[in-house]
């Protein structure tokens, strides 16, 4: 599976809307290795997910995994997943909006709090075409929005209410990381995730 390369900030690919896949193309083996190979770059940047726009393919797929990441040491586990042509929706009555303390492959050492979403029903399909119809909550909310709006040629720092949360990710350590993680670990207790 080789690694590819991951579109920086600048690049006109990033602000791109992605296209919706058939069944027939998600089957065909360039989709598959495609996949693969999203897993890979994902894994090998440490992120804790990717979106196919990232890697200049303008396809609706999107991988989220976290396990034991450097980069995200405070997330939660999320199992791999396979998000291809993803919605999602507000569950009615449920979920808040959290400031969620963000960075992203594609904007390297740069980090701002985004309001999330914190409960929604993603329907998407899996690499083989089964749907998917689920609700995710907490940081993984969180996570799959990231993803999602990458498909809709939306980057984090888009989405920063505040300019002034915008930190570098040494300085985020330094003056944010604890405070943040307090609160995370808030979000967690209240959804599990």
């Amino acid at each position: 599976m080789p690694l590819r390369k991951i579109a920086q900030i600048g690049h006109p690919v990033l602000r791109e809307k992605a296209r919706a896949l058939t069944r027939e193309e998600l089957l065909a083996p360039a989709t598959q290795q495609l996949i693969d190979d999203m897993i890979a770059t994902m894994r090998d940047a440490q992120g804790a997910g990717l979106a196919a726009i990232q890697v200049y393919e303008t396809v609706r797929i999107a991988v989220v995994e976290v396990g034991q990441n450097a980069r995200y040491p405070y997330k939660p586990p999320i199992p791999l997943t396979i998000l291809v042509n993803p919605e999602l929706n507000p569950v009615a009555g449920e979920g808040e909006l959290f400031d969620n303390y963000e960075g992203c492959l594609s904007v390297p050492d740069l980090r701002g709090l985004v309001p999330r979403q914190t409960v929604l029903r993603c329907r998407s399909w899996d690499r083989h075409g089964n749907p998917v119809d689920r609700v995710v909550k907490g940081l993984e909310a969180c996570t799959y929005q990231h993803e999602i709006d990458h498909l809709d040629g939306t980057l984090f720092v888009d989405r920063v209410v505040d300019r002034q949360s915008f930190s570098t990710w040494k300085d985020w350590e330094r003056f944010h990381r604890e405070p943040f993680v307090a609160r995370v670990k808030e979000l967690v207790a209240k959804y599990g995730s």
